[in-house]
């Protein structure tokens, strides 16, 4: 005859196994699932910009291709910038214009990055020069803007506005 006793500690052990698979499986049911690419683009959910491998003047064009502008083939400047190590009022203002984007020059304080300046070749409804400003470190784009130089000119993030 065979005789198997529990104790009330090997009791407790399966209890929390049992526990901690329904938390799990309520985890796995509960966590929501988000569209990417073009399952994205049929729910109405912007789809991801490519900030990645920006090596040439080609790649730089095509970048910001994606966001519908049209630029001139050439830049107009392109310039070693830093990154401050404390943000003033105005760099605050413009990096919030880079949080809104999605990105944040908060992390590359004191680092040497370039900026490449195009013409705009496409705005709607403005007569003046626009420009289009990438910053990029280490092949990654890591911020840009869309700007005028007119006294009474305007500056918003790379999305058309």
């Amino acid at each position: 005859m065979f005789i198997y006793s529990m104790h009330a500690n090997t009791i407790k052990f399966f209890a929390v196994i049992c526990l901690a698979l329904t938390a799990l499986i309520a985890l796995i049911a509960f966590v929501p699932t988000y569209a990417t690419g073009q399952d994205a683009a049929q729910v109405g959910v912007d789809a991801s910009y490519n900030y990645e491998k920006i090596k040439s003047n080609e790649d730089r064009i095509n970048f910001i291709k994606q966001f519908g502008w049209e630029v001139e083939a050439q830049p107009i400047k392109e310039q070693e910038v830093t990154i401050p190590k404390e943000f003033d009022k105005i760099f605050a203002a413009y990096n919030e214009i880079q949080r809104k984007q999605g990105l944040d020059l908060s992390s590359f304080k004191k680092k040497n990055v370039m900026r490449y300046t195009y013409v705009v070749t496409n705005y709607p409804d403005y007569d003046g020069e626009v420009y289009v400003n990438i910053l990029v470190y280490r092949n990654k784009v890591i911020g840009g803007d869309v700007c005028s130089a007119d006294v009474n000119g305007f500056i918003h993030g790379l999305e058309r506005q």
